[in-house]
């Protein structure tokens, strides 16, 4: 007998089953791809860098300028927020713009073509990470502030009261305006264009809107995204006159909600035009 012939009157057998591959979802292992793309250009180190550098600094030097004994000790500890969102805005942008400047966007979305599931990865490292960085240089900028309170004899402490959600809420509204820079950045899909939008809806407009009647500063200036998300710290730069500021996690989910609007016009935007 041919010891190669085929023992069944079926010669031709289906091949075996390829072994199954790792269950984990797509979204962990896009999510590890987009931390070593993000921690591979020097622009994420810096732009963080520039974030903590200036909530730390101003720590310091807001206090020992200022008044000696202002109304919310804490809030204004931790008014270097105003100039590290800046940081924050360009870490975020960066982070997608880059990729439609150099091209890879399309190497990208080529190896993951569920477009969503790049854009929650990136929104996910993004947030996290400007999360970390945001509440750690805030609790530094917290305990350097208290120190130079205290040579004025003013005291500064966690316990205080609204002093711990000050430092978490710095951390979350640099996080939540990371992200809105991020979709931004999917809109427009130009750094400066981004940047340039994300400086005058948070630095600029809220200036402009002083110029209103007193009687609509009060009406309009809290509802700004700027103004609403910065409640969570206690203090705004160009709060209106008489301190009109909302609830700080109301005016908090405001901002969250304008990111929100953003971001799911991004997310379409992202699902239906074309990667050049």
């Amino acid at each position: 007998m041919d010891p190669f012939a085929p023992s069944a009157p079926h010669a031709h057998r289906r091949p075996a089953l390829a072994a199954p591959r790792d269950s984990r979802p797509l979204l962990l292992d896009v999510v590890r791809c987009e931390v070593t793309k993000l921690w591979s250009v020097r622009s994420t180190w810096w732009a963080l860098l520039a974030t903590a550098v200036a909530m730390i600094s101003l720590g310091a030097v807001f206090p020992a300028t200022g008044p000696a004994a202002p109304s919310d000790p804490a809030a204004y500890g931790l008014s270097g927020f105003f100039q590290a969102q800046l940081g924050a805005a360009v870490f975020g942008a960066l982070a997608i713009t880059t990729e439609y400047a150099s091209g890879s966007i399309r190497a990208t979305l080529v190896a993951t073509p569920q477009r969503l599931t790049v854009l929650s990865a990136k929104t996910i490292v993004v947030a996290v990470t400007t999360t970390v960085v945001g509440i750690a240089s805030a609790f530094v900028a917290f305990f350097i502030a208290a120190q130079v309170f205290a040579g004025n004899g003013v005291s500064l402490g966690l316990t205080d009261a609204g002093a711990l959600r000050a430092v978490i809420g710095a951390g979350l509204y640099l996080a939540v305006l990371a992200v809105l820079a991020l979709a931004l950045g999917v809109l427009l899909r130009s750094s400066v264009g981004t940047i340039a939008v994300v400086v005058a809806l948070m630095l600029l407009l809220p200036g402009i809107a002083t110029a209103l009647p007193a009687d609509w500063q009060g009406v309009v200036v809290p509802y700004l995204p700027a103004e609403a998300g910065q409640a969570i710290i206690g203090h705004t730069r160009f709060a209106p006159a008489g301190g009109h500021l909302l609830a700080p996690w109301t005016g908090f989910g405001i901002l969250c909600a304008y990111t929100a609007i953003v971001f799911a016009a991004a997310a379409i935007t992202l699902s239906r035009r074309d990667s050049r």
